[in-house]
């Protein structure tokens, strides 16, 4: 079992990775001054780059959206992990053992070598693959896709490939790039017989499954000749890498569109989630062979932020026996969500790809659009198994049904609910409502069951799912529950004081080795009048100067000690380009920054003992007015050799 990460490991991880080395993998950087870099926000939709990465300081911020934060964060952001997954991975990617405290385990190099071995075969059969759909021996394959109305470019969208026909092509490729026959037998690539290994898809259109990040861990293969005795579909088997109950196909993808619009939209294959990608719905994914199920419901809420905050989930079904079957599966598993719970059924029992071939892409952004709450699904699927002319088969569509409303979580939806089930039994609404709140108070923990309930049935579904949810709902750190928090107004910047201060905390930030030997002293002595810039200089000094030569350490040190509303400013300090263009300029620069901050200081401290010496009276005090004077005349010499050395 994974415990806690040691701290400094953590420190170290961050240290050791090179935060454009990372984003890079995400966003196509350009040089924007020294030791700068900038490019499209990967967080928001802009036409002109305003995301900006300082690895210096190993820190990005966004001057649009104001998305900020360290490599950790990045990762997080943008492949949806948790903040142990993130660090993970960044010590895998610089080959650093992590420890961990009471006694937990993490991935040894070993096991992550192995990983990576694995990882490395599946990009080379994905690439493999997709080379062989341009073969003459892809013709069928090629035919498939054309007859479903996927072109080229959408197969190469999707990854698409082709697996020859024979027995041995993958195996003879990736033997000839180095693996072993023990590592392939691991991939799931390759199946086992008197002789050996052969391969496991042969014949048959290629669809690479992807994790979260974008890794191929697994294939979808499609027959397409009439002598294969094989099923229509066949994936991966379970391997280390691929566990179909933890996979969603198209996440890869659809990944930032989720988060972005707030909306996930199931569907049941491959060529259904390339459907709704290209009519206009890049929300699509699709489960690999298997139910909608916990570890799925565990992704969509790390995407959908599901917070309470909104958010919807839209299953799409066949309007068949087997859809609707389906469809009431998801229901069970709704409680464990925040977000709103859709269901799109097409009545003739049109897919998304089958739609869309013979309607066009509009219709299936209409099939989304028409979605219905799958609580409203749920009933009237539980109503149309009785007869509703009958007393006895109301009063039996009410057993039934009063469970399903009484599963709902949210209290001001659930009475709407029971009215609308009064209204579409015949039956008033005190009965009903007497009969929801029946039904919640066996479904409570402890409850009586409801005679004749099956074990499992919905009523008694409700409290497992909404006690899972709490276990395995995102963690949010508590905050202080009392005190005034300070408010700050955003400082002005045609303000020259201001504009100054600002000045010099992005050196102070970005360049803090200047701050060394007696230079700290000054500079922790200095007083800054613009409230939120006096904030993050209070925030330097506390953090000392013990770190000031070690940029990261330095600046993750400042934000943890100021304000959490200034965070965002920090990384905005940390990052914005300095102006200058050379190693040289920028020092010139720096030095000439902390002169006038100094400069400033000594004036502001002249002017105050000025006032004193004007108040003094030299023949009742004359040592203090000598004294005065004495410091007045140090103060203008020091002010001056700032000025000579500037």
């Amino acid at each position: 079992m994974a415990g806690l990460i040691k701290r400094e490991d953590i420190d170290e991880v961050r240290q050791r990775t090179d935060i454009k080395e990372v984003v890079d993998g995400y966003v196509t950087l350009k040089g924007a001054g020294l030791g700068t870099y900038k490019g499209l926000c990967p967080f928001h939709d802009e036409r002109s780059p305003s995301f900006t990465v300082r690895p210096q300081v190993g820190r990005y911020h966004c001057f649009g959206c104001g998305e900020d934060g360290d490599v950790i964060a990045f990762v997080q952001k943008q492949d949806h992990t948790s903040f142990h997954e993130a660090v993970e991975k960044l010590a895998a990617r610089i080959g650093y053992e992590l420890r961990y405290e009471d006694g937990g385990t993490g991935p040894n190099r070993e096991e992550v070598g192995k990983r990576q071995r694995l990882l490395d075969a599946h990009k080379i059969a994905d690439e493999y693959f997709r080379a062989q759909l341009l073969t003459p021996g892809a013709a069928e394959g090629r035919n498939f896709l054309f007859g479903r109305g996927f072109d080229r470019a959408a197969s190469e969208q999707f990854g698409v490939g082709y697996a020859p026909q024979g027995w041995d092509a993958l195996l003879k490729h990736l033997r000839g790039r180095g693996f072993t026959d023990q590592e392939l037998k691991l991939t799931g690539m390759f199946s086992e017989g008197n002789r050996g290994i052969y391969d496991r898809f042969r014949g048959r259109l290629i669809w690479p499954i992807r994790d979260i990040a974008g890794d191929t861990i697994g294939f979808g293969a499609r027959k397409l000749y009439e002598d294969d005795q094989g099923p229509k579909y066949l994936n991966t088997p379970e391997t280390t890498l691929y566990k179909k109950s933890q996979v969603l196909y198209g996440i890869d993808l659809a990944k930032r569109s989720i988060a972005k619009d707030r909306q996930l939209v199931v569907v049941e294959g491959y060529t259904d989630v390339m459907a709704c990608h290209l009519a206009g719905i890049p929300t699509a994914v699709a489960t690999c062979g298997t139910a909608f199920g916990t570890e799925h419901i565990k992704i969509a809420r790390r995407l959908l932020s599901d917070d309470g905050t909104g958010g919807e989930v839209i299953f799409t079904f066949d309007g068949d026996a087997a859809g609707q079957k389906a469809a009431l599966r998801a229901f069970e598993e709704d409680q464990r969500f925040t977000a709103q719970t859709y269901v799109a059924v097409e009545p003739t029992g049109a897919d998304p790809c089958d739609l869309r071939q013979s309607r066009g892409d509009a219709a299936v952004r209409d099939l989304i659009a028409t979605r219905r709450p799958l609580f409203e699904f749920a009933i009237k699927a539980t109503l149309r198994r009785h007869n509703l002319d009958t007393v006895e088969g109301r009063v039996a569509a009410l057993r039934e049904s009063a469970p399903v409303v009484a599963q709902i979580r949210d209290a001001a939806i659930r009475p709407e609910y029971a009215r609308e089930l009064a209204g579409w039994l015949g039956i008033s609404v005190e009965d009903v409502s007497r009969a929801v709140g029946v039904a919640m108070k066996r479904a409570a923990p402890g409850g009586p069951a409801a005679p004749g309930t099956p074990a499992g049935a919905p009523g008694q579904m409700a409290s497992a799912a909404a006690g899972s949810a709490q276990a395995g709902g995102p963690g949010v750190a508590a905050g202080p529950t009392s005190g005034a928090v300070p408010s700050y107004q955003r400082p002005d910047p045609r303000d020259p004081v201001a504009s100054m201060e600002r000045q010099a905390l992005e050196v102070a930030l970005q360049e803090s080795a200047l701050l060394g030997g007696g230079i700290w002293e000054r500079f922790a002595a200095a007083r800054f009048v613009t409230p939120a810039f006096q904030a993050v200089h209070d925030a330097m000094r506390a953090s000392g100067p013990g770190l000031i030569g070690e940029p990261l350490r330095w600046v993750e040190q400042v934000m943890h000690e100021v304000p959490e509303p200034l965070r965002p400013l920090v990384s905005e300090l940390a990052v914005v380009p300095l102006p200058a263009s050379t190693a040289e300029a920028v020092q010139k620069y720096c030095k000439d920054i902390l002169s006038r901050l100094f400069e400033l200081q000594i004036t502001r401290v002249k002017a105050d003992k000025m006032g004193q010496l004007q108040r003094l009276d030299p023949a009742a005090n004359p040592e203090d007015f000598q004294r005065l004077n004495r410091e007045l005349m140090m103060l203008e010499m020091e002010r001056r050799a700032l000025r000579s050395d500037a």
